[in-house]
């Protein structure tokens, strides 16, 4: 059996993925992190995108698409605290088309400020959604 880490995606809603890694992939504040078994600890923010997780004694990944967050890494557990979390297999291209499309509009026709940040978090979401759906596409 390979060494392997702990691996828990929890969003506010519910529980996305708990079990055995090799390794996990996902987007930091100061970039991509890879994160192996006996890891240093470290707390940091995550970047909407994808989360890849290598699963244990097995040539399968578990992907997961979050939109924020936090990340907690101890030597033998990663922790995922999302935002808002969604199984690469629940992910819509259409939908995340939509959203988009709709953000552009709204920053382009906004009535305030805080209306323009809002629209421009909304972009940046399903931005790094619609790459995390090609990233999907691209491992099939």
């Amino acid at each position: 059996m390979a060494h392997t880490i702990q691996v828990d995606v929890v969003s506010a809603e519910e529980s996305i993925f708990s079990g055995p890694a090799e390794f996990v992939v996902l987007p930091g504040e100061a970039g991509e992190l890879g994160i192996y078994p006996k890891h240093t600890p470290l707390i940091t923010r995550i970047k909407p995108g994808a989360v890849r997780i290598k699963l244990a004694d097995s040539t399968e990944e578990e992907f997961v698409f979050v939109a924020g967050g936090i990340l907690e890494v101890q030597p033998n557990a990663v922790t995922v605290l999302a935002d808002t979390a969604i199984r690469g297999k629940d992910l819509d291209e259409a939908k995340a088309n939509e959203v988009k499309k709709m953000a552009e509009e709204a920053m382009l026709n906004r009535e305030s400020d805080v209306d323009y940040a809002v629209a421009q978090a909304e972009f940046a979401i399903a931005i790094a959604q619609l790459a995390a759906i090609q990233k999907l596409h691209h491992k099939r």
